[in-house]
């Protein structure tokens, strides 16, 4: 099968692979290269250095709302288009433009979590499980109908990044047994009532607020970790919480009091407190609480 791919980040690559072995990539569309860095030189995506690397083209186009770009790309004349973290809403002209549509590797169960940060969200909401929609691309978010879904089970101390890695070859191992069936299967309607929507995740919610009770900040935690991880500052001086357990607030900490006991770190919650496990800080690798306070008095 014919198939055009769009996708950005690292999320995507598994599926843009498994695609290049099960069939034939005609094109891959990507987000444009973006300063990074103290030397500000582009950056292309890991989808854009994937599909250099093994000779499929690639485009970068700033938008897909005009005339040209929708020409060039029904030019393609690709069977199939498929989506994985693309970065850009697609207009009616390109979801249309194949025979078979165009599917999204969307990373939560559907309709639960549509949106920009569904794996996010699940984490921090608490949800015992996740996983993969295979889904038709239409002009409304995340609505079209489900072809195929693969649950993964959110364990009590899985960060983002882990599920990360897990939902990505979950996905790519979805999109090809989806395409295998594709004339087989009959999609499933999204029921309306039970939709939420998985927020874009702002710079302002890493920093954590210790008026909340302490399991809600640990889930906050590990949902962010590892990026774009969760801070509270001490004398000026800002500490990524990378990992934290729920305890009993034995010493009696008010929300946002640090406690040091030999080598265990502590911060009073609103409800609870936090033992901190993993810590970073300003400018400093990740380390334990026991190294931190090696070097580093919170009195």
């Amino acid at each position: 099968m014919k198939v055009v791919f769009l996708g950005t980040p690292e999320f995507a690559v598994p599926t843009l692979e498994a695609l290049y072995k099960n069939h034939e990539v005609v094109c891959v569309y990507t987000r444009a290269p973006k300063e990074a860095g103290r030397g500000k030189e582009l950056q292309k995506s890991p989808v854009h250095i994937w599909a250099e690397n093994h000779g499929i083209e690639v485009r970068t186009p700033k938008t897909l709302r005009n005339a040209e770009e929708q020409a060039k790309f029904a030019a393609l004349n690709a069977d199939i288009s498929i989506v994985a973290a693309y970065g850009l809403i697609l207009p009616k002209e390109i979801i249309e433009a194949c025979p078979k549509k165009c599917l999204n590797v969307h990373g939560s169960l559907l309709p639960r979590w549509r949106g920009a940060a569904p794996m996010q969200r699940a984490i921090e909401a608490g949800d015992d499980k996740t996983g993969i929609t295979i889904m038709q691309v239409v002009e409304a978010l995340d609505a079209g109908a489900m072809y195929k879904k693969g649950e993964i089970v959110i364990d009590k101390d899985m960060t983002v990044g882990i599920l990360h890695d897990k939902m990505a070859e979950l996905g790519a191992k979805l999109i090809i047994e989806v395409l295998a069936d594709l004339d087989k299967i009959v999609p499933e309607k999204q029921d309306e009532s039970l939709v939420t929507y998985a927020a874009k995740i702002d710079k302002e919610e890493s920093r954590l607020d210790f008026l909340q009770p302490a399991e809600v900040l640990e889930r906050k935690i590990r949902a962010f970790n590892p990026y774009p991880a969760t801070f509270f500052e001490h004398n000026g001086e800002r500490f990524k919480l990378l990992k934290c357990a729920v305890v009993e607030n034995i010493y009696g900490l008010k929300a946002g009091e640090i406690r040091a006991e030999k080598d265990k770190l502590f911060i009073g919650c609103e409800d609870g407190c936090l033992q901190v496990l993993q810590i970073q800080r300003q400018g400093k690798k990740a380390m334990t609480a026991e190294e931190l306070l090696r070097g580093y008095s919170f009195n």
